[in-house]
């Protein structure tokens, strides 16, 4: 039976399930609605739409590492409030998605979503996630992963505040020791407080440094400190913030956060384990994820909510 859009959106309206899944009910169900609705229930899809309107930024972001260090992911998953991130049974969720994100081929979120699950075939991720909102009441979420792999060394996790932010740090070293693994958890830790943006600043893009100097030379000229310096002066002034600049967004010139002169960068900090182990070491890359960042955040007007309930009694 040829499905129609009007039978589609019939479907829709009376499960609020998003319009490709009521197309795949139908398709399923050779157009019967009633049997469709049921195929919606049982994937738990219907009852999930209904909450996906929600706003869910909170949540929690995991990392999981592979026995041999190699390869590592970051998932976050987000969830509407705080209380249910806590919950054991979503962490136990979440930890699956991680465990599928680990193993996946997929290049983007979307991809992921509709790959088959490893917990139960019959389903995709984004119907196991479905079934997830259905049983613990909540809009969910799967909003992003990222892996890491390295074969010329290891990567280390580090997860602060529970899950609210999480890092892992690409170490390529000749050798791994206790002395090493601690120096990547550090650098991980650093990662976390201080927010780099690049590993060092022969990532940063001429667009970009191009882009800072203009405005700099914009906030010299309003300065009236450099009121009537020569061209030159205001050059080298505008160089030196740059240079201040990227030691702030690039990791490896950082300032180490645990150095005990307070002047030792993160560069120095590993050079520093690098010769005192006899090995090779360097920092080629890491990920950030903050969970909620860029989110917009439920307004919780309580007061409101109050009184909307006692119109309703």
């Amino acid at each position: 039976m040829a499905i129609t859009a009007a039978m589609v959106k019939d479907l829709r309206t009376v499960t609020g399930a998003g319009m490709m899944d009521c197309k795949k009910a139908l398709a399923a169900t050779d157009g019967d609605q009633e049997k469709a609705i049921e195929w919606l229930r049982e994937k738990g899809l219907a009852t999930a739409q209904k909450k996906a309107g929600r706003i869910a930024s909170e949540g929690l972001s995991m990392p999981l590492v592979s026995a041999d260090g190699k390869k590592a992911v970051v998932v976050e998953v987000n969830s509407e409030t705080d209380f249910v991130a806590q919950n054991e049974k979503f962490r136990n969720y979440v930890a699956q998605v991680a465990e599928q994100a680990l193993e996946t081929t997929a290049s983007d979120i979307d991809a992921f979503l509709n790959e088959k699950s490893k917990f139960d075939p019959e389903k995709t991720v984004s119907e196991m996630n479905a079934g997830q909102i259905a049983v613990i009441g909540e809009n969910l979420k799967i909003r992003r992963f990222q892996q890491v792999q390295e074969d010329q060394g290891f990567v280390q996790a580090y997860t602060h505040m529970g899950g609210k932010i999480v890092t892992l740090v690409d170490v390529v070293t000749d050798l791994v020791n206790d002395s090493i693994t601690e120096m990547a958890k550090n650098v991980a830790m650093q990662v976390a407080a201080m927010r780099p943006l690049y590993t060092s600043d022969a990532e940063v893009s001429q667009e970009y440094k191009d882009h800072e100097v203009a405005i700099l030379k914009e906030q010299l000229k309003n300065d009236p400190k450099m009121a009537g310096k020569p061209e030159k002066v205001l050059e080298g002034a505008v160089m030196g913030r740059l240079k201040k600049e990227l030691k702030e967004i690039c990791l490896l010139d950082q300032i180490y956060v645990k150095a005990e002169d307070g002047k030792q960068s993160v560069a120095d900090y590993v050079a520093q384990v690098a010769k005192a182990n006899g090995a090779k070491i360097s920092i080629k890359g890491f990920v950030r994820f903050e969970t909620g960042e860029g989110l917009e955040k439920k307004n919780e007007d309580f007061a409101a909510e109050v009184a909307a309930q006692l119109k309703k009694d």
